[in-house]
C-alpha cells in the first residue's frame, strides 16, 4: 500500500513507524534517537530570535508537498549550494529490488527554490513536523543560511546532505541517475513522480534547473 507524506502522517507517527520496519534489512539507515532529534531541534531554536517567523527553504518535495502550515511563500536563491541527486534510497521511493535515488543540496553552485515562512507563534511545532520529515533519517543537516528573494535577503532552515552518510552518492552519471529514477519505486511512490512534480512546480514558478531538465528529457517512455 502506498504511503504519502502528510501532516497526519508525520504527527501521529505512521511515516516514522513505516521506516522502523524495514531497520533490519537496511543497516546504513542512521535513525537519529529521540534525544538526539530535540537536541538538534533546540539548537537550531536557539540560533533564532523567537520573536520573529522564521523561513524555511525548499528545493524538492518541499515545493509540491510542504505538509506544515506557513503564511508565505515566495521564490529564493541559494548560492554556494547545488540541487541533484545524491542519495540512494532502499525505501520510501526505493526498494531493495528496485532502489531509487533523491535530492539533496551538495556543497558548491546554487539553487532556486521556495522560501516559506513559518509565524512565530508555530515555529516550534511546525519545525518540530519538519524534523520528523527531514533529520530524523540522519542524511541531512539543518543548516541557516541566507537566500536571495525579491523582496530582499532571508535566512532560512536548509536541509543539506551529509557527506559523511553511507547513502551519500559523490558521482552518478546522468545514464546511472536516469536508470534509478526510471525503475526506483517503493512505499512513497516512484522516482519518476518525484522528479516529475519537481520540475513541473519549478516551472509553475518560473524556475528553471537545467540538470533536473535533463533527466527528465533522457527518461524512457514510461
Amino acid at each position: 500500500m502506498t504511503l504519502k507524506i502528510t501532516r497526519e502522517t508525520l504527527l501521529n507517527g505512521t511515516l516514522r513507524a513505516r521506516l522502523l520496519e524495514n531497520t533490519a534489512q537496511h543497516p546504513d539507515m542512521r535513525y537519529r534517537t529521540d534525544s538526539e532529534m530535540a537536541a538538534l531541534l533546540e539548537d537550531t531554536l536557539a540560533q533564532h530570535d523567537a520573536a520573529q517567523d522564521l523561513w524555511v527553504f525548499g528545493y524538492g518535495s518541499l515545493i509540491w508537498n510542504p505538509a506544515f502550515h506557513y503564511i508565505e511563500k515566495r521564490p529564493a536563491l541559494l548560492q554556494g549550494w547545488h540541487r541533484r541527486f545524491c542519495l540512494k534510497l532502499f525505501i520510501g521511493r526505493g526498494s531493495p529490488e528496485t532502489p531509487g535515488v533523491m535530492l539533496g543540496l551538495d556543497q558548491g553552485g546554487a539553487c532556486h527554490g521556495v522560501a516559506f515562512r513559518i509565524a512565530a507563534a508555530k515555529v516550534r511545532e511546525e519545525l518540530g513536523i519538519l524534523w520528523q520529515r527531514e533529520m530524523y533519517g540522519g542524511a541531512y543537516h539543518a543548516r541557516l543560511l541566507k537566500l536571495e528573494t525579491a523582496e530582499g535577503p532571508i535566512s532560512a532552515v536548509t536541509f543539506v546532505i551529509d557527506r559523511d552518510h553511507p547513502r551519500y552518492i559523490r558521482e552518478l552519471s546522468l545514464e546511472q541517475t536516469v536508470a534509478l529514477i526510471a525503475t526506483g519505486c517503493g512505499d512513497l511512490g516512484t522516482c519518476r513522480e518525484y522528479l516529475e512534480n519537481t520540475v513541473a512546480h519549478l516551472r509553475e514558478l518560473g524556475l528553471d534547473d537545467e540538470g533536473l531538465a535533463r533527466i527528465a528529457a533522457a527518461l524512457p517512455n514510461p
